[in-house]
């Protein structure tokens, strides 16, 4: 890729990869050691380290320099530039946050905005427009896996739906991230692509576009992205961070079918952000609609919805705000067109747009306070009178509703005024419901839009759009459901992860400690959604939601005492306010406040509002609010804010559900349908706050990578071995390290690295080797890139030592050479230096040349005939030239048809591959087609056996029922007249009915309202009847204390009647009887006013119930504080004893003072009476001294009481705490042995896959022993290569010996040299090539699934060749034209060369035996191809057969999970009997508690009755007395017998207290009676239970071991279908192993083919280094025989200048002649002139030897040429051998072709035919079948339902039967724990009897104690009687003695009452310890003696 120009869309998705394998950065990198250190600015800056001292470390910036320490543990490790800008962050070396944010701040700012994260796809928002997302784009990663395409949003979606459609496993794409990262736009470019790729109009545009009545509302995509302009319209709102941010979390489930065609979708919502459309916050707006609908709407509909400007309304409140590049009129068409488009009528789209606009007109209304009064008023009622006409209601109701609702109070119904923040917020809250309800209402509209199609859906695609995990300063209840999703949805992720890593591991076969890091997450899951035992977050928020007086403070606080002790909660260190509270989330701990989070979760509406909205006139507003009975009214909340009984807090509880438990459902569904689809991560990260492009703030980043879970999932990533590498990569990049540790040869990958790891002596923990991976943990793989680039460093330093050294070397040698060539010239020069002045060698240099004169005329006729020769050799040139042009142009045109030949035969063979490529898949697909069909064929034809079987009985049918027909067909006919008379009948009904339709409509419409009315009636009667509960236990207990003073008013009535009597009787005394009564007055005031103060005890013991409840969790702690309460109690009890020592004291002072008042008194009797008034008033003091002494022990008594209910609260508190305990024991053994359970289950489990694991093992034994044989053959192969190397390296000695003869024979050897040369590289090619073909079969294994890219490489090698082949020809004409021109030159020159020649055959003959050898090495790996598609089959029936198991393993989990279904039904079933036999034992426990406390109270009565009966004797005693002594005084008797009928009265009172006790206590003894028989028969009833259920237990078990074998008989059955199955798949096979045999001719001659074409190959090799060598030579033979020509033409020349000197010579011989006659005469004359002659002579003998020499060498050159000529001719006829061979060949591949083609064309009409044949047979078939089916169909309809009916009803019964099994084993291990706990608790029991023993004897020691008390009060209390009766024997002497004998009398009844009153507590509290119920007894044993 880094060679090509990259376009533009392409910049911003490949990765530029110069820089990744740049040196420099690589170097750079090792020589600074760069780290990362932590920065404020930039997150992390890159440093070098300088110091370390310690902890603390020096380091240097790499940007400025500066120095700076910094902790060692905050240094993070940098990864080498080779993982720069890497695509995947899991394959980094150093998984760090540095790595991970440098990684993605880099691809961001090179525009690479997708980065894949393990399973994460992390996208960082651009804010601007990037062109990858086109069509382009699209069809570039239709069909790719991830890793051949860089990482893209739809790279995910279409892996997601190509594995949708290959595993038929559904499919979720989860988008996260903050507001503004993204979310949106990725969903919508899924759903783009999807709707591209799998829409199912493709091929129906062109047929669709005529008809569109067909679709009138669009196709089904196009409605699919219509809808989303619709939801962004209605759900999207204007942010700081974003212009468009969705205020809603979306589920989007796409539908496909079995095709993969798009037939539905379903949209799913969550989380609306409806406060929205109340307020918003400055520069925000509201949903987009608004704005759209006011903006956009016309004149008509403006007025239909009373719109008016943006200012005019309270709820926008920043007005219009405009959102850049979008125009909200343009929106508003778009949106109304999208509706249409979704099908929306016109009243549908006016009624929405109805309710939106009176969403703004509730915000116009207002309320005004009135003066004197909180009481909200609406002085402008227009805004409300608007809204009332666009809902369709009455304005004086709506107004009425709100200011004065009506509320139920009790069983009446009253109209309370609203103050003005109740009405304002309620119609605020009224707005938010509407819109939600619009915005639901919406989305099932347009959900009922998109499932309009018939189709089902096969799988789905589902996309989720919500808010990420996000930490504001203010969190409330919205944020905690986001961050409770967003932990839920991580915890997905880890468990994903999980099982991705483990199934990797596995597959590797790793050991691996599995971790399952879904758990980390469980505890703040638990905290936030547990429902009990503890309750969580929401839990406690529903409990509190019904508790009256509940605020958010309680709620807190409720939270701190429940949830305090958990690991994931925390309170805030400094506490704003006391309704916050932390969680510690995976990305951090969270601050919330929960202030209102209470009306939130319960989301109260104005219910006479709805009231009125359901009875609306506009049919979308009566759907809106048709479950108005779900709404939570002002009802619910006036109990909320006002006081009431505890027991309102089951009201209402069925109407509806809270905001908490609605979202929790919801998720629950939503994480059911995640976790059952397999899962592809998008976290989407705001890059700055800005909204600029190009900019990143790292903090910002760092803490969104935090908060989506990516540090996260590294974290998972480094508790494993993130780093893998393939066998062969890890090899080739580190073998360099472990130079000696391979040997040489082959060895295999994972050997080979063995050994590597074994010489790198790495720590086997940092490393795991598997099968075709090494593993490796975190900066490994930086370690060895640091020792690579230390190990290269040293090898380039020592390469750059060895060339240095050889230049130096070299220089060296040149200067020595020049040094010697130096001195040779230096020596010369002095030699010619003494030579020149020489004349011997003057007459040497001048005679030299005159040696050859007198063979001057023999060469100058040589150099003539020479010179004739080369004429007529030229013409022949000439000749020979011509002919050679003509045979040029020939063999040109020759070229050109063969090259247009070659190009059609490439595209036939190109066609033909691909005509095989569809033919294959064709096949594929018929063979999966014969598969279904035959499978389809043998259901049929059961079918059809049993339709026969059918049929027969349906004949049978058929006759019987036309005899019935022909019957009815009678009966019919009279029916016919009967129906005529009946009709006019039906006329007069009809009308009737009309009338009574109308009239039924108008009921109807009644009962609605009178069930609605029922409905409240009804929740009406549960409060009241809760209520009436309530009232009746306060009412009994008022009733008993009225009865008490009641019998009290009846006796002072008694007393007072009279007192009448004798006031009519004694007129003196009147004045004493009206003081007594004034008296009695006041003290019946006192009773009332004790009344009231007991009442007010009443209530202040309630609210301290409530408060003891609310403190029952502090009762461990308080236990310590009761402790000391209780010595404290001791030490009181020692002061009150001491105190009761002081007031017998007194009373014994009182004793001595009464003596001498009876001595004074008995002195004085006949005084005055002054001195008997003042008596009377001693009388009264004392009497005053008595009360006040009771009112002690009264006040004494009630202390005690009270400590003595405090501690019999703690004692039942503890009891209830071990209760507690017990049961959590008992729940915790039950899940113990649920575990149990679960994990034999798991090891069941376990045991079928490792079975399934030794087949599969066995399976991979066969595979590994045909590898093995493979491998033996590949070891045959290579023998044979090394032979033939063998034989290579003694051609290349014997070459090198030829070629040593060659240069000792012959210089001119070029061409031979040449020649070995291009034999060398020949046998290096063919080396190279086996070397090739060694690695191609190393790497057999793992290119497997790469043999398509394979085939198109050799396609592409093909068009190469022939395009060299092509060329070839080319040169072979260029040359064949070259060397015709040479033939005739050249057959002079062939002696010279035949050694030569003989060499070169030789060489040739073992070049063909080289190629022998390499032939027969293709065909052996023709055979291994074979061989290796025989394996790949065999392979994909492996793994057809684990797909079986998998499919097999799934039905089994599937049959686990309904069988563990099962279990927990019946685990819930027997934890409901144990729970109800708890309660027995509970009851009976307290009964007979209750029993033993009745018992001791009827002893206690009967002590208290033997007292007052010996206390009646002693005042019988005294009355005698009385009677006796005062016989004198008459008025006494009167006075004598009121107190003796007062008395009686009294016992007889007692009397019936007696009898009711002992009637108490009676009917206590009778339920104790009835509840041991009780006891008794549930016992035996157990009994029974536990013999009947191992009864049917042994009956289930024998049914299952029936069931069981019934099972084994099926899997014999099925192993028989299967052999039959096999039967018929070999039949299938025979019949596809003939095509396959036709298909392997056709592959055998395309094989043929390839080989011809191989041979070709390296023969046009051959030829095309030998036509290099020809053409070299051809240039050589062109250079010279251009020299030899401008040499011919240059001795030309010389030879016509020769020629005219010789002519010349001849004249000036003549004349020399004619001269030298004329000398000669001269001669005889002259003498003297001799000299001059012979000068001139000498002179042109010189001339003639100069021009010989010139000859000589012209002679020479001639030569040369001629040789060259001689090689130049052999060396073309050689081509033209060469090219006849080329031509045969090529005609051999021509006639090749041929016949290929006819095999292709064979072929294709061969597929054809049998294509049409099986169509026409499955048509036949198929059309057969249909016919068949098509008339037994209507026949078995009926006997098909009854069939179905009776197949659900024995499901139904092996449902039964199955869990009834299952419930006798449940039951069975319940019996055998419920043993171990009953031993347990008789353990427990004995435990507890031992401590009761002891606590026993320490009551008994204090009873002793306080009997001994008790008998010192006897002795006092005898001592004050007797010195009561003194008294009243004076009193009886005294004339005004009535008074104080009345108010003793008084006060002696109120003690009695005051001690049953506190016998009735006593019986009350029945769980008390037995020493309280003594204590209690003694304490009213005295009161009733006082």
């Amino acid at each position: 890729m880094s060679q090509k120009v990259m376009s533009e869309d392409e910049k911003f998705l490949f990765l530029d990869k110069d820089f990744i394998n740049s040196p420099v950065a690589q170097a750079d990198w090792a020589a600074k050691k760069l780290v990362w250190v932590p920065s404020e600015k930039h997150g992390f800056e890159a440093a070098s380290i300088k110091e370390e001292h310690g902890d603390e470390v020096l380091v240097e910036l790499a940007d400025n320099g500066k120095k700076v320490t910094c902790n060692k543990d905050d240094i993070q490790k940098m990864n080498p530039p080779k993982f720069s800008k890497v695509e995947d962050m899991a394959e980094l070396t150093h998984l760090n946050e540095a790595s991970v944010l440098h990684n993605l701040r880099e691809r961001y700012f090179s525009g690479l905005i997708y980065t894949y994260s393990g399973l994460f796809c992390v996208v960082v928002n651009p804010y601007k427009m990037l062109p990858i997302y086109s069509e382009k784009i699209i069809d570039m990663y239709k069909g790719k896996k991830r890793h051949e395409v860089p990482p893209h949003i739809y790279s995910i979606t279409d892996n997601a739906y190509r594995n949708m459609m290959q595993d038929r496993e559904d499919q979720s794409i989860l988008c996260t991230g903050e507001s503004g990262a993204g979310k949106t736009e990725n969903t919508k470019k899924v759903i783009q692509y999807l709707a591209v790729v799998a829409s199912s109009h493709k091929g129906k545009k062109e047929s669709s576009a005529p008809s569109g009545s067909q679709l009138a509302y669009g196709e089904l995509e196009k409605q699919l992205l219509q809808a989303n302009p619709i939801l962004e319209a209605f759900g999207n709102a204007k942010t700081i961070k974003n212009d468009n941010s969705s205020r809603f979390g979306k589920f989007i489930r796409i539908n496909f079918d079995v095709t993969g065609f798009i037939v539905g979708a379903n949209i799913e919502t969550y989380l609306l952000e409806k406060s929205r459309c109340v307020r918003q916050a400055k520069t925000e707006r509201t949903f987009h609609i608004f704005y759209y609908m006011v903006s956009g709407a016309k004149d008509k509909l403006r007025e239909e919805l009373l719109l008016e400007n943006f200012t005019n309304y309270r709820f926008l409140s920043n007005g219009n705000v405009q959102i850049a590049g979008s125009q909200d009129d343009d929106m508003y068409e778009e949106t109304m067109e999208a509706m249409t488009i979704m099908g929306f009528t016109d009243e549908e789209k006016a009624g929405v747009l109805k309710v939106v606009s009176t969403v703004l007109q509730l915000g116009n209304i207002e309320f005004k306070k009135e003066r004197n009064q909180e009481q909200a008023t609406m002085p402008d009622n227009t805004a409300a009178q608007k809204v009332c006409h666009l809902q369709g209601i009455n304005v004086t109701d709506f107004t009425r509703a709100i200011l004065t609702p009506r509320i139920k109070v009790g069983r009446e119904v009253v109209q309370k005024a609203q103050t003005k923040e109740q009405a304002d917020f309620a119609v605020e809250a009224l707005a938010k419901a509407m819109y939600e309800r619009l915005f639901r209402w919406l989305l099932g509209r347009v959900n009922k839009a998109l499932d309009k199609t018939k189709r089902q859906g096969a799988s789905f695609l589902g996309i989720l759009d919500i808010a990420g995990f996000e930490i504001f300063e203010d969190n409330s209840f919205e944020q905690l459901c986001i961050n409770y999703t967003n932990e839920k949805l991580q915890q997905l992720f880890n468990h994903t992860m999980f099982i991705l890593e483990q199934e990797e591991y596995q597959r590797e076969g790793i050991e691996w400690n599995f971790i399952d890091f879904g758990l980390d997450l469980q505890p703040c899951i638990e905290l936030i959604e547990r429902p009990n035992n503890p309750p969580g977050i929401l839990a406690l928020l529903d409990e509190e939601c019904w508790f009256p007086k509940a605020t958010d403070v309680s709620f807190v606080e409720k939270l701190c005492n429940t949830q305090g002790n958990h690991i994931k909660f925390a309170k805030p260190k400094q506490l704003k306010d006391k309704t916050e509270f932390s969680v510690l989330h995976y990305a951090g701990k969270v601050d919330y406040n929960a202030t209102a989070w209470l009306t939130k979760n319960m989301d109260p509406l104005n219910d006479n509002v709805t009231a009125l909205l359901n009875n609306s006139s506009i049919p979308i507003v009566q759907e809106l609010w048709k479950d108005m009975d779900r709404v939570v009214g002002l009802d619910t909340l006036a109990k909320m804010s006002d006081s009431g009984a505890p027991s309102s807090s089951k009201t209402k509880k069925g109407m509806f559900r809270t905001v908490g438990q609605l979202y929790k459902e919801s998720l629950a569904k939503l994480m059911t349908t995640l976790h059952n689809t397999q899962p592809n991560f998008v976290r989407c990260i705001i890059p700055n706050h800005e909204k600029r492009a190009g900019k990143l703030d790292a903090n910002l980043v760092l803490e969104q990578l935090r908060c989506n879970g990516v540090l996260e999932g590294i974290r998972i990533c480094r508790q494993g071995f993130p780093n893998r590498i393939v066998f062969q990569e890890f090899r080739q990049r580190y073998e360099i390290l472990t130079a000696g540790a391979i040997p040489k040869g082959f060895m295999d990958g994972k050997q080979a690295c063995c050994l590597m790891m074994k010489n790198l002596d790495l720590d086997p923990n940092l490393y795991r080797i598997g099968q075709s991976k090494i593993f490796f943990r975190t900066g490994v793989l930086a370690q060895l890139e640091e020792e690579r680039d230390l190990k290269i460093t040293v090898i380039i330093i020592a390469l750059q030592a060895q060339a240095r050294g050889f230049l130096a070397r070299k220089a060296f040698a040149k200067r020595q050479q020049q040094l010697t060539a130096m001195k040779v010239i230096q020596r010369n020069c002095a030699a010619y230096l003494k030579l020149r002045n020489w004349q011997w060698w003057r007459l040497f240099t001048k005679v030299k040349p005159l040696l050859q004169v007198t063979r001057q005329e023999e060469e100058m006729t040589l150099k003539e005939e020479e010179l004739q020769k080369t004429k007529e050799a030229a013409q022949r040139f000439e000749t020979e030239l011509k002919d050679i042009t003509l045979k040029h142009t020939q063999v040109v045109e020759e070229r050109n048809q063969l090259q247009e030949r070659l190009q059609a035969e490439t595209e036939l063979y190109a066609e033909a591959e691909e005509m095989r490529v569809r033919l294959e898949a064709k096949k594929q697909e018929l063979e999966e087609i014969l598969h279904e069909m035959e499978a389809r064929l043998e259901e049929e034809e059961d079918r059809g056996v049993a339709l026969q079987a059918e049929r027969k009985k349906m004949q049978q049918q058929i006759q019987e029922l036309e005899e019935h027909l022909d019957e009815e067909e009678d009966a019919r006919q009279k029916l016919q007249l009967e129906k005529v008379s009946c009709e006019g009948k039906i006329k007069k009904l009809e009308d009737d009915i009309l009338v009574m339709e109308d009239q039924n409509n108008k009921l109807l419409k009644e009962r609605k309202l009178l069930e609605e009315r029922v409905a409240d009636y009804s929740a009406n009667l549960a409060e009241e009847e809760e209520k009436s509960k309530n009232l009746a236990k306060l009412k009994t207990k008022h009733e008993s204390m009225i009865s008490e003073l009641e019998v009290r008013l009846k006796k002072e009535e008694k007393t007072r009647q009279e007192l009448e009597k004798n006031k009519r009787k004694l007129e003196a005394e009147s004045n004493d009887l009206q003081d007594q009564i004034a008296d009695l007055q006041s003290q019946i005031a006192d009773l009332k006013a004790q009344l009231a103060k007991k009442e007010d005890e009443l209530q202040a013991t309630l609210a301290r119930l409530e408060e003891e409840t609310a403190h029952k969790n502090n009762a461990l702690k308080k236990i310590r504080e009761l402790e000391g309460i209780i010595s404290d109690l001791q030490e009181d009890l020692e002061s009150e004893r001491a105190a009761r020592n002081k007031a017998e004291k007194a009373k014994r002072d009182l004793g001595e003072e009464l003596e001498a008042l009876k001595s004074e008194l008995e002195d004085t009797l006949d005084t005055t009476a002054a001195q008997q008034e003042l008596r009377a008033k001693r009388e009264q003091e004392v009497t005053m001294l008595k009360r006040a002494m009771e009112d002690e022990s009264r006040a004494h008594e009630a202390q005690v009481h009270e400590m003595r209910q405090k501690h019999t609260q703690a004692v039942e508190e503890l009891t209830d705490q071990l209760e507690q305990a017990k049961r959590v024991r008992t729940n915790l053994e039950k899940a113990k042995q649920a575990l149990e359970k679960e994990t034999s289950e798991l090891t069941v489990e376990i045991r079928s896959i490792t079975q399934a694991k030794q087949d599969v093992e066995n399976k991979k034994k066969k595979v590994e022993s045909q590898f093995s044989d493979l491998q033996s053959r590949y070891s045959e192969s290579e023998k044979q290569k090394a032979e033939l190397g063998e034989r290579v390296t003694k051609i290349t000695v014997e070459l090198e010996s030829v070629t040593n003869l060659l240069n000792e024979a012959e210089g001119k050897n070029i061409k031979l040299s040449k020649d070995v040369a291009a034999l060398t590289s020949q046998v290096q090619d063919t080396q190279e090539l086996l070397a090739e073909e060694t690695r191609q079969k190393l790497q057999f294994s793992t290119r497997l699934r790469q043999m398509e890219d394979e085939r198109n490489s050799i396609q592409e090698q093909l068009e190469e060749e022939s395009e060299a082949k092509r060329v070839v020809e080319r040169h072979v004409s260029t040359l064949t034209v070259q060397l015709s021109d040479f033939k005739k030159k050249l057959d002079e020159a062939s002696g010279n060369i035949e050694l030569l020649e003989e060499s070169k055959k030789r060489l040739q003959r073992d070049l063909e035996a080289a190629n022998n050898q390499f032939d027969e090495k293709s065909t052996a790996y023709d055979k291994l191809e074979k061989t290796k598609n025989r394996l790949q089959q065999e392979l994909e029936d492996v793994m057809m057969d684990l797909d079986n198991q998998r499919q097999t393993v799934s039905n089994l989990e599937k049959k686990q999970k309904k069988f563990d279904q099962m279990l927990a039904e019946e685990k819930s079933i027997s934890s409901k009997y144990a729970d109800e036999r708890d309660r027995a034992e509970a009851e009976a426990r307290e009964k007979e508690t209750r029993a033993l406390s009745l018992a001791r109270a009827l002893e206690e009565a009967r002590d208290a009755r033997e007292e007052l009966e010996r206390a009646n004797k002693a005042l019988r005693l005294e009355m005698e007395d009385l009677v006796s002594s005062k016989d004198d005084v008459g008025k006494n008797v009167h006075e004598l017998e009121k107190s003796k009928r007062s008395l009686e009265a009294q016992v007889e009172e007692m009397k019936t207290q007696m009898e009711e006790l002992e009637d108490e206590l009676q009917a206590a003894e009778d339920a104790k009676l009835r509840l041991e028989v009780n006891m008794q028969a549930l016992k035996a009833q157990f009994e029974r239970d536990l013999l009947g259920r191992d009864e049917m237990g042994e009956e289930k078990k024998r049914q299952l071991v029936k069931q069981v074998r019934e099972l084994e008989t099926e899997l014999e059955d099925e192993r028989k279908q299967r052999s039959a199955m096999a039967a018929a798949k070999k039949k299938l096979e025979v019949d596809i192993k003939d095509l396959e045999s036709q298909i392997d001719s056709s592959n055998k001659g395309r094989d043929e083919a390839i080989k011809q074409l191989r041979k070709l190959q390296a023969q046009m090799k051959d030829y095309q280094r030998d036509l290099d060598d020809a053409r070299s030579a051809r240039e050589e033979v062109l250079t010279t025989a251009k020299e030899s020509e401008r040499k011919a033409k240059s001795l030309e020349a010389e030879l016509m200048q020769l020629q005219e000197d010789l002519a010349a010579a001849e004249r000036a011989k003549k004349q020399a002649e004619a001269e030298r006659d004329e000398l000669a005469d001269e001669l005889s004359s002259n003498t003297s002139g001799k000299s001059a002659l012979a000068d001139e002579k000498r002179r042109l003998e010189a001339k003639i030897a100069q021009l010989e020499e010139e000859l000589e060498e012209e002679q020479s050159n001639m030569e040369m040429i001629n040789d060259r000529l001689r090689k130049s001719v052999q060396q073309a006829e050689q081509l033209n051998n060469e090219l006849q061979a080329e031509r045969a060949t090529s005609q051999k591949n021509e006639s090749a072709r041929q016949q290929l083609e006819r095999q292709n064309k064979d072929l294709k009409t061969k597929l054809q035919e049998m294509e049409k044949d099986v169509k026409n047979k499955f048509k036949a078939s198929i059309s057969s079948l249909e016919a068949k089916v098509a008339q037994l169909e209507e026949q078995l309809e009926q006997e098909n339902r009854e069939k179905q009916a009776g197949a659900k009803a024995m499901r139904q019964k092996d449902k039964k039967m199955k869990d009834l099994l299952i419930q006798v084993e449940e039951e069975r291990k319940q019996a055998e724990q419920y043993k171990d706990q009953a031993d347990k608790a008789n353990v427990r029991v004995k435990q507890l009897k031992r401590q009761l023993e002891e606590s026993e004897e320490e009551s008994q020691r204090a009873t002793a104690a306080r009997r001994k008390l008790q008998r010192e009060l006897d002795e006092a209390t005898e001592a004050n009687d007797a010195m009561s009766r003194e008294v009243t024997t004076l009193k009886n002497k005294l004339r005004r003695g009535n008074e104080p004998s009345f108010s003793s009398s008084s006060s002696s009844s109120t003690t009695r009452r005051t001690g049953g009153v506190s016998r009735r507590a006593v019986i009350d509290t029945s769980d008390a310890a037995e020493d309280d119920v003594d204590m209690q007894g003694d304490y009213n044993g005295t009161k009733a003696s006082e």
